[in-house]
């Protein structure tokens, strides 16, 4: 399923925006042809490799970004900017071409996650948008998949709505999704995106009964023994017994959500096997991240949710990315290759194209960037065209970005999985290609 976003996506942006392209209008620099490129210059929180999602919300965004009659009424209003630049906004449709990382790759190190061609006009007041979206879904993404790999062959549940902004928290379903994540609690994610949805019950449910046993031969009659019942709200080893005594030995989970994780799921296992609930699964909450996942792998754990360090990019919430001119047209019309000169924001000038080459047993062993063409060798070409003649032309399914993702981390070596701060598991190499 898409999600096409109804109202008006053009004032997600900064003034500064508005303010250039007024500028540009009047010195006739506007028109000229230009690409911008969105990268990172590294990767947030030392990580190992980043994962790219928010490709088909930002797709959904962009055919939302016109300057209706409210839009631009408020813009005169508000005097920021002149007659001249409202009545270009007016009627702004972008009509350039767009080429990125499809959702679910992995990027490095000044990958070109996203190319943007046009003038220079329709270019620049794209940068806000294109990057509130990549920088938040990239990094929950990036977060996600860490967890996953953590958890191994463990589910991951993503239910941290209620810890960050509410529509944030059904875009951080979204890229944990494609990541892997097996289902979300959040039900505006499951119905805009087709996301499974999961959950039972809260503490507050048993504190309203009047007993523990009431709470779950209330919650059983409602859901059927396969729900899966929260067994700490007071003594634990005594709700693991009443709840396998209510719903019998068929009892689908209990859920752990506080306490020393390890010990309490090897003991609560011990308990249900001993009462004979030998395939009730046991689920754990409170305040996980992909190091405590990790740090359950013994544990006799059948599942994860993840609420808080998910939604907040387990302490890395942004994706650091930049969107930068990278060409534009001289006076000839001829392209020229611009950068920023600067000792710790280096950028690389010319539109580049992206190859990730891999040894003879298919290992990814370098990021491979083609200044002005494709890069020459074997390898697996990363760009796709979203945009042509400014016409949405991608559309993915998230279970495919799911797939992808799987495949793209198949290919990178077994450092990649350590959680420990460290370099890009590859390196980012620049081609000069004539």
């Amino acid at each position: 399923m898409t999600a096409h976003t109804t109202a008006s996506t053009a004032l997600l942006t900064d003034r500064y925006e508005l303010t250039m392209l007024q500028s540009t209008l009047r010195d006739g620099t506007a028109h000229r042809a230009s690409v911008f490129e969105l990268f990172a210059r590294r990767l947030s929180g030392g990580r190992r490799f980043g994962v790219i999602a928010g490709v088909g919300r930002l797709l959904d965004a962009l055919e939302s970004f016109r300057f209706g009659e409210s839009e631009l009424a408020w813009l005169r209003e508000a005097d920021v900017v002149d007659e001249d630049t409202i009545a270009w906004l007016a009627d702004f449709e972008f009509s350039g071409s767009i080429w990125g990382y499809p959702e679910g790759e992995i990027y490095f190190p000044y990958s070109p996650v996203l190319i943007v061609e046009g003038t220079f006009a329709e270019c620049v007041i794209l940068e806000t948008i294109l990057l509130s979206i990549l920088n938040h879904d990239s990094a929950i993404a990036s977060a996600a998949a860490r967890m996953v790999s953590a958890a191994g062959d463990r589910p991951c549940i993503e239910m941290g709505s209620r810890r960050t902004h509410d529509w944030s928290a059904v875009a951080a379903a979204r890229a944990a999704y494609v990541s892997g994540f097996a289902a979300t609690s959040n039900l505006e994610a499951g119905r805009t995106y087709d996301i499974p949805t999961t959950g039972t019950s809260a503490h507050s449910f048993t504190l309203l009964h009047d007993t523990e046993r009431d709470a779950f031969e209330a919650q059983v009659r409602a859901l059927g023994t396969d729900t899966t019942l929260l067994v700490d709200t007071y003594d634990i080893p005594e709700g693991v017994r009443l709840a396998v005594e209510v719903a019998g030995t068929q009892l689908g989970g209990v859920r752990l959500d506080s306490g020393d994780l390890v010990s309490l799921a090897k003991t609560v296992r011990k308990q249900l096997d001993g009462l004979g609930a030998t395939s009730t699964r046991i689920t754990v909450t409170s305040d996980l991240d992909e190091h405590a996942i990790a740090a359950l792998a013994s544990a006799p754990v059948d599942g994860y949710g993840v609420g808080t360090a998910l939604v907040t990019g387990s302490g890395v919430p942004t994706s650091s990315f930049v969107y930068k001119l990278v060409a534009r047209a001289g006076d000839d019309g001829e392209m020229v290759s611009v950068a920023k000169a600067s000792k710790d924001k280096v950028s690389v000038g010319g539109r580049k194209y992206a190859l990730r080459r891999h040894d003879e047993n298919g290992t990814a062993t370098a990021e491979v960037l083609g200044i002005g063409g494709e890069p020459e060798g074997p390898g697996r070409l990363l760009l796709v065209e979203l945009v042509r003649g400014g016409t949405r032309i991608h559309h993915e399914s998230l279970d495919a970005a799911r797939t992808r993702l799987k495949t793209a981390l198949g290919e990178l070596p077994p450092a990649a999985k350590q959680l420990s701060r460290g370099e890009p598991v590859i390196e980012t190499v620049f081609e000069e290609v004539t």
